[in-house]
């Protein structure tokens, strides 16, 4: 009972730092790190403790599902050498370095410990960078550019933290046996991930209901990762895998159940991330009570780690500016202000606290986990370094620096994708056999309505239903008529995704934006 008079705290008080951050216009997820640390120094606060093989079950599935969601396989396609570059190349390096220079600051760190730790501070954290983004005007390329980071670099963290926490519990070392294991167990996640995104579809076309619909999505991530952990599979693959090819198999029909789950999921994510950070705080609670004034002496320790951290970031991206290549302005950095401004948006977040929670506490041995008090506390270090500092200064730094917005190429596409879309609805209208059922004057107003439609795609509503939701109501006798030529437009811009040169990403905000509409036109 008093954990969950906690974790009901940790809720409302996440919802209060929401409320605050918005007043202040500062991102959440600093103001909540900042209350939780504040709420583990409240004396006589009961002792509450969440076993550690918990936390990855339940705050990994929705985080990785909520993450992978606003992505598809197009992104993928598109953004492949992004992808290697940020999402697999800079975790591994990250997580390297910060091993090497734990393990030689910390000698009673074993290695297999220290890259535990380079793992879990190593992945930038998307709900966080985006948190903090969004409060400022930031270049849709270097905003696209930290969303592709995001993608998939949980992934690649997490198995490295597994590879080396197994390594540290059983008491042995990295070798090739236990990374051919996570390719296999990688490769039947795959098939797992498929697999559950078609049982869904089918559950989806069975069920007319569109709650029930909408329910199974939160059922979904934590399913698939049970059962991907039990055949000793990667969970983590299989919630990513499972997301994207649900997201490929959504009908262009069911535009309202999609921006349902899109708010269902944002609640979600919200409240996940300040009971992760609430959690953490506790947990710093008692690394202080263990160690007492010793905790200095993870001061050196902790600095380095930081240091390395934000290094490892900078000189990655100097490296992609100044040999990659910029043939494409949008997906690498185009200057010195792009690398700065790319380095202060490595922010960490719900992915460091989960792993560093989840430590086990004791060895197959016996023994307790080695220096597990460190590697939390080097863990809070980097969220505050990463996290906090960015979030307080990046409004000012974004105003000093000036940085060009070279979007037009996007917003070029957009636009045609928007006249597309209307010139399809329009013509689906006229063909239209329940149109030509209708009053010359409905049929006529039908279409004036529906020729304002490129200007309403063409509108940033910021992914906010509610604003559209408010514009204008329809008789609901053209209800059918309508559903059938937003459909039909809807068909055109998924189409345009296969077109070479086609930003996917343009694909999917005209999406998001048709799903308003058609929502807009059912009121």
């Amino acid at each position: 009972m008093e954990f969950m008079v906690l974790l009901i705290a940790l809720l409302f008080g996440t919802v209060l730092m929401v409320g605050v951050g918005e007043r202040l216009r500062l991102p959440y997820p600093v103001l909540m790190l900042l209350f939780s640390a504040a709420l583990a120094l409240v004396p006589g606060l009961p002792e509450i403790h969440i076993e550690p093989e918990l936390i990855l079950p339940i705050f990994l599935p929705p985080l990785l599902f909520a993450a992978a969601q606003r992505s598809s396989w197009s992104v993928f396609r598109v953004r492949w050498k992004s992808l290697i570059l940020l999402a697999v190349a800079l975790v591994a390096v990250t997580a390297f370095a910060v091993a090497g220079v734990a393990n030689w600051i910390v000698p009673t760190l074993t290695f297999t410990g220290a890259l535990a730790l380079g793992a879990l501070v190593a992945p930038p954290d998307p709900v966080a960078v985006e948190s903090v983004a969004g409060k400022v005007s930031m270049p849709r390329r270097l905003l696209a550019l930290l969303q592709t980071e995001g993608l998939f670099n949980d992934a690649i963290a997490i198995v490295i933290y597994t590879v080396a926490v197994q390594a540290t519990v059983k008491g042995t070392g990295v070798d090739a046996w236990l990374v051919l294991q996570f390719i296999v167990s990688a490769a039947i996640a795959v098939v797992l991930g498929f697999v559950v995104a078609w049982l869904v579809g089918w559950l989806n076309r069975f069920v007319p209901n569109m709650v029930a619909r909408s329910a199974v999505t939160i059922v979904a991530p934590y399913a698939v990762y049970i059962l991907a952990e039990e055949v000793h599979a990667s969970g983590v693959v299989a919630v990513v895998v499972t997301a994207l090819e649900m997201g490929r198999r959504a009908r262009a029909q069911d535009s309202q159940e999609r921006l349902t789950r899109q708010s269902f999921w944002a609640v979600v994510e919200l409240l996940t991330t300040g009971a992760a950070f609430g959690l953490v705080g506790m947990e710093m609670r008692y690394v202080l009570q263990d160690e007492g004034r010793d905790i200095l002496r993870f001061i050196p320790g902790v600095i380095a780690v930081c240091v390395v951290v934000v290094l490892v970031r900078f000189a990655w991206f100097w490296l992609i500016y100044k040999f990659v290549g910029t043939e494409s302005k949008a997906r690498t950095p185009g200057s010195m202000k792009d690398v700065l401004v790319l380095t202060w948006c490595g922010m960490r977040g719900l992915a460091t606290l989960a792993l560093a929670l989840a430590l086990p506490l004791t060895t197959n041995a016996g023994d307790a986990f080695p220096d597990r008090n460190f590697i939390v506390t080097a863990a809070a270090g980097v969220l505050l370094v990463t996290l906090v500092l960015p979030g307080l200064t990046l409004p000012s730094l974004m105003k000093s620096l000036k940085l060009a917005v070279h979007d037009a190429e996007e917003a070029r596409q957009e636009r045609q994708l928007a006249r597309r879309a209307e010139r399809v609805a329009i013509e689906t209208i006229r063909n239209s056999e329940a149109a030509a059922a209708l009053p010359e004057k409905r049929r006529a107003a039908l279409e004036r309505r529906l020729s304002s439609l490129h200007s309403i795609l063409e509108a940033d509503y910021s992914d906010d239903p509610e604003k559209m939701l408010k514009i204008k109501a329809v008789l609901e006798a053209m209800d059918a008529v309508q559903h059938e030529a937003m459909d039909a437009a809807r068909r055109e811009v998924l189409a345009a995704r296969k077109q070479k040169g086609m930003d996917p990403e343009a694909v999917d905000r005209v999406l998001r934006r048709l799903d308003l509409r058609t929502v807009t036109l059912d009121r």
